[in-house]
């Protein structure tokens, strides 16, 4: 299975990694190394992660890694990285960037 990342969800990562770098450039790399190394989970074993339970769909997951969410899509061949989102975000109504039909 291959994860693709949504250009919104590269955005999340930035954002998050910019926010961070105010105060520890090297605490924000780290953290973003760590939300992209949970693609190697995701990309072996895609419905590990839980249902997000505002979509309740069984295609569009989640992992936790620290305060974020990854809220990923799971489709035939590709699982695309839809969002990293601090717990404490709410979400969109509908998945941000949806790839696939139900």
């Amino acid at each position: 299975m291959i994860v693709e990342w949504t250009e919104s969800a590269l955005a999340d990562l930035e954002g998050i990694h910019n926010q961070i770098a105010r105060d520890s450039a090297y605490y924000a790399q780290a953290v973003v190394d760590r939300l992209t190394r949970r693609c190697l989970q995701i990309e072996a074993f895609p419905y590990s992660g839980q249902m997000v339970p505002e979509y309740q769909r069984a295609d569009i997951r989640e992992v936790f890694e620290y305060s974020y969410r990854l809220i990923y899509q799971v489709s035939a061949d590709t699982t695309w990285i839809l969002a990293v989102l601090h717990g404490a975000s709410t979400l969109p109504d509908s998945p941000p960037e949806e790839k696939v039909e139900p």
